[in-house]
């Protein structure tokens, strides 16, 4: 069994108020949005000269929101008015305590870099910190860690507004309580009650003092930049090819990145090097006879005389941190784990729709940001990330074939792992290279650890809104986040893919 390591997260946010600007002229067409009031704007503008640099590849702007004038169509109290800012590509709106809710919609606008349009309003997911640390755990107590929204990708844009819509009742709806689904069964106790588009908003002011009293204090808008591309990141296949089974990698995955590797992306990269030489950007694919070598190899001294054996899928291929371009500097040095894998749990990212595979690593590296420097919390929050296309890519640092303890389901995060399938599926369906990617990958991490995908296993809750600390709970070997706290994630569409997931599974491992 892996000792447990714990430390502080460290966490720095650039902060960087950026000047006003109304909608451009070509953007007409659309609802036009206000421009701020002239103090506001001249106050705004000292401060964007004062603060003024060259773009940062990599960056995070931190805009603290501010009460708006009420506005009855909207009915918005907080936000932020129509502005010019740095490039960024993902953004969400940030909290001081992790453990308030946000009752409320929060819907945002953008400028494309691009186009210079403004887009129509989005809302963005505001219930988010169930796919943090677990209660009381070294890093849910760090002191660092923040409630958020969920990230939404939008694409290089340059200009932003939001506005937060306070709910008129935050009472008897619990957490996402449009959607259900089956939930896994308590042991010794019962489950713990559940916790509880129109037109531009008003200008900043003064705004409604209870309303904006009743939400989350220090709110403020975080813009990240995920940063500039790498060698290896277009190793995706093509939205409409699919990878044969136990295919090689194409080529470009194998490019080294150019410069020197730091200490700590050296350790990062060598908690795989028993799969891999030190420096690759993806681990590739092996059929069902090298995956039981390998198991054999690794797992040798571990397996039973039953496991001579053992039911494992075919290791699939995996992008590693250094394929899809982790700054290993942003998370904390020491890898967390825990003591064996009993069960996956499934999560969407809740980020939207709106990316191309070629995307992909852009937005991982823009959850990454989020999670570290945002959120506060020791590194990404899952344990495997899948795109659209079917790609795996490894999430938390400490090697993809090890039990690594992920922030991914509160309460359930000792011996499991967590995958998230990138996209919004509450009303969309996956596709069904992401559903087989899940397939596989659970196929073979559970296999790893003598784990059936079609059975239950028992697990311990460490807290949650759903079970209390202490109660043991039934839960299938592959379940949904839903399963484990009261949320919508994985949404709908793909929760409802799951039965079909655990038969491919065990397919997968010759069950």
């Amino acid at each position: 069994m892996r000792g447990i390591l714990a430390s502080s997260i460290g966490v720095t946010c650039a902060a960087a108020l950026a000047l006003p600007l109304a909608p451009p002229a070509a953007a007409s067409a659309r609802t036009p949005a206000p421009v701020a009031d002239v103090a506001t704007r001249t106050a705004e503008a000292a401060d964007a000269r004062a603060d003024a640099r060259a773009d940062v590849p990599g960056s995070t702007q931190s805009l603290p929101l501010r009460p708006l004038t009420h506005d009855r169509a909207s009915g918005a109290v907080l936000g932020l008015t129509p502005r010019t800012v740095r490039t960024f590509s993902l953004l969400g709106v940030v909290w001081d305590d992790p453990t308030a809710d946000l009752h409320g919609r929060v819907q945002v606008r953008t400028r494309a870099a691009g186009t210079g349009e403004w887009t129509d309003w989005q809302d963005v997911e505001t219930h988010y910190t169930q796919h943090g640390a677990d209660p009381d755990s070294p890093e849910a107590a760090s002191g660092t860690v923040r409630g958020a929204t969920a990230p939404l990708w939008v694409g290089e844009s340059n200009g932003v507004e939001v506005r937060v819509l306070p709910e008129p009742d935050p009472g008897g709806h619990g957490e996402h309580g449009e959607e259900s689904g089956e939930r896994g069964e308590p042991e010794d106790a019962g489950p713990a009650d559940a916790g509880s588009g129109g037109g531009p908003s008003g200008g900043e002011g003064a705004g409604d003092a209870d309303e904006v009293s009743a939400l989350p204090a220090g709110m403020r808008l975080d813009l990240v930049d995920p940063g500039e591309a790498g060698p290896g990141e277009s190793a995706e296949p093509a939205e409409g090819a699919e990878p044969a089974e136990g295919a090689e990698p194409a080529e470009s995955a194998e490019i080294p990145r150019t410069g020197v590797m730091t200490a700590a992306a050296k350790a990062a990269s060598a908690a795989n090097s028993a799969l891999v030489p030190l420096g690759a950007t993806e681990i590739p694919p092996l059929t069902a006879e090298e995956t039981r070598e390998e198991l054999v190899s690794l797992r040798g001294p571990e397996l039973t005389e039953q496991q001579a054996k053992p039911y494992i899928g075919p290791r699939p291929a995996i992008v590693t941190r250094h394929g899809w371009g982790a700054d290993e500097s942003l998370r904390e040095g020491s890898f967390v784990y825990t003591s064996t894998v009993k069960a996956a749990f499934v999560h969407h990212t809740a980020s939207g729709n709106n990316y191309s595979c070629s995307q992909a690593p852009s937005l991982i590296r823009g959850f990454y940001r989020y999670h570290t420097r945002s959120l506060g919390w020791r590194d990404i929050g899952y344990n495997f990330l899948i795109d659209k296309c079917g790609r795996i890519y490894e999430g938390r640092a400490g090697g993809v074939a090890e039990p690594v303890k992920g922030a991914h389901t509160m309460g359930f995060n000792s011996k499991t792992t967590g995958i998230a399938v990138i996209g919004s599926y509450g009303s969309k369906k996956p596709s069904s290279k992401a559903v087989k990617a899940v397939a596989r990958l659970t196929a073979w991490k559970l296999g790893l650890h003598g784990r059936n995908p079609k059975k239950k296993t028992s697990l311990t809750s460490g807290g949650g809104n759903l079970y209390a600390k202490g109660t043991k709970v039934k839960m299938k070997v592959i379940s949904g986040h839903r399963d484990g706290f009261n949320t919508s994630c994985p949404g709908g569409k793909l929760y409802k893919k799951l039965s079909s997931v655990r038969s491919k599974a065990a397919t997968y491992q010759g069950r």
